[in-house]
């Protein structure tokens, strides 16, 4: 055997060391991407119900979404409304403050004090009249009836 020929079983055998050492990380790294590839498996039948589950609760939400749209749009309808029936009440009431206004200067003024006094000196000689002309009615019929009792 010559020099050449040691040499080259010499590498051999370093070859064959060298490839049993890196074959048992590679045995093992192999194990561990069986586990890798089997948790993603795991994961990967169990993502699809979650992710309909989770279709399903959105498209809930949505719904109830569009439901609490449709009942705003009601509650601002109403809201208008309210708004329209305050803006009339306002302008009511700025009526009845004119009014007020107007009648309190009437009454304050003393030309309508004496013709609210000329009313009711008025209305109490009319009163008085015909309270008068009843009782002197009342008394004429008294009259009549003593005189048909008496003769009978």
């Amino acid at each position: 055997m010559s020099m050449a020929e040691v040499a080259a079983l010499i590498a051999a055998i370093a070859f064959l060391v060298l490839c049993g050492a890196v074959a048992v990380p590679l045995l093992r790294l192999r194990h561990t991407v069986d586990a890798a590839t089997q948790t993603l498996n795991d994961i990967n039948d169990r993502t699809g119900p979650i992710l309909s589950n989770a279709n399903v609760t959105i498209e809930s939400v949505n719904m109830a979404l569009s439901q609490s749209k449709v009942t705003l749009d009601g509650v601002n309808l109403q809201l208008a409304r309210l708004d329209a029936i305050t803006g009339h009440i306002a302008q009511v009431t700025a009526n009845v403050a004119n009014v007020t206004t107007v009648v309190s200067e009437a009454a304050a003024s003393p030309l309508a004090k004496a013709a609210a006094f000329g009313f009711g000196v008025r209305r109490a000689a009319a009163r008085r009249r015909a309270a008068a002309e009843e009782a002197e009615l009342r008394e004429r019929l008294r009259q009549e009836r003593r005189a048909a009792r008496g003769a009978r």
